[in-house]
Formats: C-alpha cells, sequence, structure tokens
C-alpha cells in the first residue's frame, strides 16, 4: 500500500489540506477561505478556533472522498503563517485571537528595547552588535514580528499578558491541538530574536537576548528540529480530520520554509520565489550573515544544519485581491475574476503605456524596511485602459520582486538562475512571463505551484519517517515549463524599474507624514 502524509497548510488568506505521498506527489486536496480583521493603529488578527474548524471542515471532506484509504495515511505535518503569536492558556486553548505577520502596533516597544545613545540605521549600537552576532538578526523596527506582538500584549493587554501560558506561533499551535505538546521548532522560533543561532546543531534560548527583550523564557515553549517526531497524534483531533489516532505528527516547519522544500530548491543558491498574499525570493546559504540595510540575514533552514536567505515582501498576490475586490468588481466578484486578470494583462502591451503600480499596500519589509510605505497607480492618463491597470499590478509586483532580487543576489554574490515559481501567482502563464521579463532570469514554473508548501510539509515528514533523503528532494519536484526572458524588453524594463525605485525614494517621506500619526488622517 502507497503510504500518505495529511499535509496542513495555514495561509493568511487560505487554509489547505492535502494527502501527499512520501515521494512528494499531492494525491488530493480541499481549501477554505478566510479573513483578516484589521484594525485601526496596524493591527491584524485572526480567531485560531476558526483556524481549527476551517481544518476540520477542509480534512473531513477530503477524506471523505475516497481518494486514499484512510489506513495509509501515516504522518500528519503542518505549515503555517510566519511570525504570529498565539497566547494560549495552560491547555494549550487561545485566550484572545492571534496576532499575525501583518500587525505592526508592537513597534514602538520594539524602538524602546533595540535602541540606544548611538545608533546604526536606528539601533543602539551595543544592541545591534550583540543581536545580529547571536542570532544574525534584530527585532525589526516594522513591528511585525513575534516579540513585537508579545512587546505590545505586555504594554497594552497586560492581563492576557499576565494569563499566557506560552506564546506560539500558528504552525506550533496546530500541532498542539494535534498532539497536546506545545514546541516551536528551530526555524519557526527565529523571528523572537532570542535564540542563539550561530550553531545550527545547538540553537537554544539565549539568557542575554531575554533580558534585553524583557520576556520570560517560562512563556515560550520548548524547542525542537523540524525533522523530529513531535508526538502521536490524539483520539479526537485523529477523528475530526478522519485518519488513524496515534500517527506520529511531524513538528514541520513555517510557511516559508516549506516553500523552499516544497519547490524543490533545497541546494544551496538554487532560488524560488514564492508568490501568493504575499510573496519572498530566497534560497538556502552554506554560511551566517546579515544584511541590515535590506532587512534580510541568513537564518535557520528546517534542513539540519543549514541556513536560508530569509525575507519577505507584504503585499503581492494581495493586490490582485484588492484590485478584484476594491476597484473592479466590489463586493460580489466573478468566480472567473483571476482568469479574466490573466486575459487583460495579455491584452495589454509591456510596461501597461507607462502606468506602473506600486504594491506598498501594506508597508514594506524587503527589500525596504518601511511600515508608512503605501501603493498606488502612477501616470495614469484619461486613455489608461481597464487592461493597462491589471497588466501595471502583474508588472508592479514583478518590478518589487526583481528589487528584491538584486539585494539577494549580492547577499549571495551569484547570479540566480533559473528561478523555480511556486503559490497561486505561479499559475498564471502571463505572469510567468513578466516576472521572468522583468527579472530578466528564466523562470521555472513548478508542478502543482499552489500545493508547494503542504508538499514541503509532506516532504519533511517523509524525510522525518526515513523514506526520503534531503538530497533526493530536488529531483522529487518536477517543473512543468520554463520561461525565459525576452531579450527585446529588456531595455523597457530596465526603464520602468529605475522609475519604480525611483517612486519609494521621492514618496517615503511624504508617506510618512501621512501615515504615522501626524497628520490629521482617518487610521487605515
Amino acid at each position: 500500500m502507497a503510504r500518505h502524509v495529511l499535509a496542513i497548510d495555514l495561509g493568511t488568506s487560505a487554509l489547505k489540506v492535502a494527502l501527499v505521498s512520501t515521494a512528494g506527489e499531492v494525491v488530493a486536496s480541499e481549501q477554505e477561505s478566510h479573513e483578516v480583521t484589521l484594525l485601526p493603529g496596524g493591527g491584524a488578527e485572526q480567531d485560531p478556533r476558526h483556524w481549527w474548524d476551517l481544518i476540520a471542515k477542509a480534512s473531513s471532506r477530503l477524506m471523505s472522498r475516497g481518494a486514499v484509504a484512510a489506513e495509509s495515511v501515516v504522518a500528519v505535518a503542518c505549515t503555517a503563517q510566519w511570525s504570529g503569536t498565539v497566547p494560549v492558556d495552560a491547555d494549550g486553548q487561545p485566550i484572545r485571537d492571534a496576532i499575525i505577520w501583518m500587525d505592526s502596533r508592537g513597534a514602538p516597544y520594539v524602538r524602546r528595547i533595540t535602541g540606544g545613545p548611538v545608533k546604526v540605521q536606528g539601533y543602539g549600537l551595543d544592541k545591534l552588535a550583540r543581536w545580529v552576532r547571536t542570532t544574525a538578526g534584530i527585532p525589526t523596527h516594522s513591528g511585525k514580528d513575534p516579540i513585537a506582538h508579545i512587546l505590545w500584549l505586555k504594554h497594552c493587554e497586560p492581563e492576557v499578558y499576565r494569563q499566557a501560558h506560552l506564546f506560539l506561533e500558528p504552525k506550533d499551535w496546530l500541532n498542539a491541538q494535534l498532539t497536546g505538546r506545545a514546541a516551536a521548532t528551530f526555524d519557526s522560533i527565529t523571528l523572537h530574536w532570542v535564540t542563539d543561532n550561530r550553531h545550527g546543531d545547538r540553537i537554544r534560548y539565549d539568557p542575554a537576548l531575554l533580558r534585553l527583550a524583557g520576556i520570560e523564557q517560562s512563556q515560550l515553549p520548548e524547542l525542537v528540529a523540524a525533522t523530529d517526531i513531535l508526538g502521536a497524534l490524539l483520539p479526537g483531533p485523529a477523528a475530526t480530520l478522519g485518519v488513524p489516532a496515534g500517527i506520529p505528527v511531524v513538528a514541520g516547519s513555517p510557511d516559508v520554509q516549506s516553500a523552499a522544500v516544497g519547490s524543490g530548491a533545497t541546494r544551496d543558491y538554487q532560488a524560488h520565489l514564492y508568490v501568493g498574499t504575499s510573496s519572498w525570493l530566497t534560497c538556502h546559504v552554506p554560511f551566517k550573515k546579515t544584511d541590515l540595510l535590506h532587512n534580510m540575514a541568513s537564518l535557520p533552514s528546517p534542513i539540519p544544519q543549514r541556513y536560508f536567505v530569509a525575507n519577505e515582501q507584504e503585499t503581492a498576490g494581495a493586490a490582485l485581491t484588492f484590485l478584484r475586490d476594491r476597484v473592479l468588481f466590489g463586493g460580489d466578484p466573478p468566480a472567473s475574476a483571476y482568469a479574466e486578470f490573466d486575459r487583460m494583462a495579455g491584452q495589454a502591451p509591456p510596461g501597461s503605456h507607462g502606468v506602473i503600480f506600486t504594491p506598498w499596500l501594506h508597508g514594506e519589509r524587503t527589500p525596504v524596511e518601511d511600515r508608512f510605505v503605501r501603493g498606488g497607480f502612477h501616470n495614469l492618463s484619461l486613455s489608461a485602459t481597464r487592461d493597462d491597470l491589471v497588466r501595471a499590478v502583474f508588472e508592479g509586483v514583478a518590478l518589487n520582486a526583481r528589487w528584491l532580487l538584486g539585494a539577494v543576489e549580492r547577499f549571495t554574490s551569484r547570479r540566480l538562475e533559473p528561478i523555480r515559481f511556486i503559490g497561486g501567482g505561479a499559475r498564471s502563464e502571463v505572469w510567468c512571463q513578466i516576472f521572468a521579463d522583468v527579472l530578466g532570469r528564466t523562470i521555472d514554473q513548478v508542478a502543482d505551484p499552489v500545493n508547494a508548501n503542504t508538499r514541503g510539509a509532506a516532504i519533511l515528514a517523509a524525510v522525518a519517517l526515513g523514506e526520503l533523503t534531503f538530497d533526493q528532494i530536488p529531483d522529487q519536484v518536477a517543473v512543468v515549463r520554463s520561461y525565459p526572458p525576452d531579450p527585446a524588453l529588456r531595455e523597457l524594463y530596465d526603464t520602468l524599474f529605475a522609475e519604480f525605485t525611483g517612486l519609494y525614494r521621492r514618496n517615503r517621506k511624504a508617506h510618512a507624514r501621512l501615515n504615522s500619526g501626524r497628520a490629521n488622517l482617518p487610521a487605515h
């Protein structure tokens, strides 16, 4: 009998559950959509109980299809949105909604713990040196790291802070529901910035950094490796999911790391691009390094004793969702909206008749860290068409990725090509070609790109079970088509890219004035 992993992928806007063979083949999957609650002052939250309800609904529907026999499921593995915080009681139950990676309310408290009389990039020199030396990074001034979430709770919801038995990442909360054991992995805990990451084989909490951060280690979970067996699946969750009780639950990794595994790009300097709600462009590297200027660092990978280049752009596919729901279709978009966007973008000429879209709709993390910057359409005229606007959004996200690619290639001292493409954006052949032309790099469209995260979670489980090795992963993930860049478009996109980055430089101070609270404008 073929053996399968039930893989759960908790994204920001969608929850996926998939049955994946231990060879990495996605056999069947189901999906549920969910929303983010945006709050004044930069808040962004979701209800963990709703996450669990969606998992139960999707898994029940998946197993009832009979694509595989329930007894062929030999493990469960989770992946989830990274950089979130679920405060839980002693029974592992949430005591408030989860604060997710988009939430920036903790920014003032991060600046307080990382400041000093002599500053570099806004950080106290002595604290910067200690943090970077130990972790490869430092709490970001955007306030979107879990350490910022915890500090915001400590100062703004002190009763919740006192009641919290533990603060868990979303992936680690799901695992606690499955096994009754609360633990973080070496990669999931990283953005708390309180672990010593200098030696990949012995990552641990650092007492000095905990003191600097002003949080208690007792409120943070134990640490394990991504390929550790966390425990046996409890009978209650097993019945909810429709799979056998007692099978192993693998510790797993957050979405950025599981996507790298699921893309097949696990060798050093083998790059992949992800476009979902947010976006990133990353690769594994054999060294620990920090680029403070571009808010990037090489952080622990789920692959033992390896590092990957960590970066993240806030708004990618979410820009298309914004275009669909807020600009073109309102509250009742057609089911075919994204297919229609592909058609419209394909009809507009490269360069969108000079219309440029900047996709900074929720601030930015990399290649610049700026929580106040905002997006928009530029160079509009009365002759601009809807097709131009749609293609400009596709191109704007790609231009932002080009900005990031330059920073990543300087970080690695390598030209990264080809680049594997995954996530919902990779389903669009039009977008694949736009990325190739804008980046000037061959884009490899990975098979079944939407399920890259669930595939990565399952592959990690297969490694944990001894059925795959890390060396075999690149050959387990197929590329369905390669898109070389069109050399005739190079000059056009060079020109647009120069204007794109110029729009940021020329407007960033205005965005700060408009969005930092100094202007008498409504919160948004």
